[in-house]
């Protein structure tokens, strides 16, 4: 073979396992985290609450759910469930329903913490932390809001505000 058909052979042979090779050193076109689950209908599985009581997120079909996965030794989440509560008394007559759902612990604990914040909205368990698998969570807390629809709108990784949840309420809610 001559010279210039190696560098042929050669360049042809990089181009194909460049191409084949791509796909794993890209990143996903929707992210990572909990990001990377906007605009797919929301996982539903099946939990209790601290009550007891079989829960999934499919009651809340037609409202917007705001789903927050926490954990009492968590002090980011510990920062702001006042201000999911304080979203919750502003815009529960809206539509706008907040779950709680604790991540690796049990009733008992998970229900003493709520009640300490004077938490009203739903508290559901989830010992196996199947939510944070599903949502993508890189850590606690993350918070995730899906639409009417049943798809998730916004998802997020860290704690929020009161304004930072206000914020992501627009567009999603019809003028009052």
């Amino acid at each position: 073979m001559s010279g210039r058909l190696w560098w042929l052979a050669g360049g042809a042979a990089l181009l194909v396992a460049f191409l084949v090779l791509l796909p794993f050193f890209s990143k996903p076109s929707g992210g990572s985290g909990p990001q990377a689950i906007v605009g797919r209908p929301v996982p539903v599985i099946p939990l209790q609450d601290v009550d007891g009581a079989a829960v999934s997120l499919s009651r809340y079909r037609g409202e917007i759910a705001i789903v927050n996965l926490w954990a009492t030794w968590c002090p980011p989440c510990r920062a702001e469930m006042p201000d999911l509560q304080r979203i919750d008394e502003r815009y529960g007559s809206r539509g706008v329903a907040i779950v709680g759902i604790d991540q690796g612990e049990s009733a008992q604990r998970a229900r003493a913490f709520a009640r300490s914040l004077r938490i009203g909205y739903p508290i559901w368990i989830d010992d196996a932390q199947q939510y944070g698998r599903a949502f993508g969570a890189l850590g606690l807390p993350t918070t995730v809001i899906v639409g009417r629809n049943g798809v998730v709108a916004r998802a997020f990784d860290g704690p929020l505000t009161y304004d930072d949840l206000r914020r992501a309420l627009e567009g999603l809610l019809a003028p009052s």
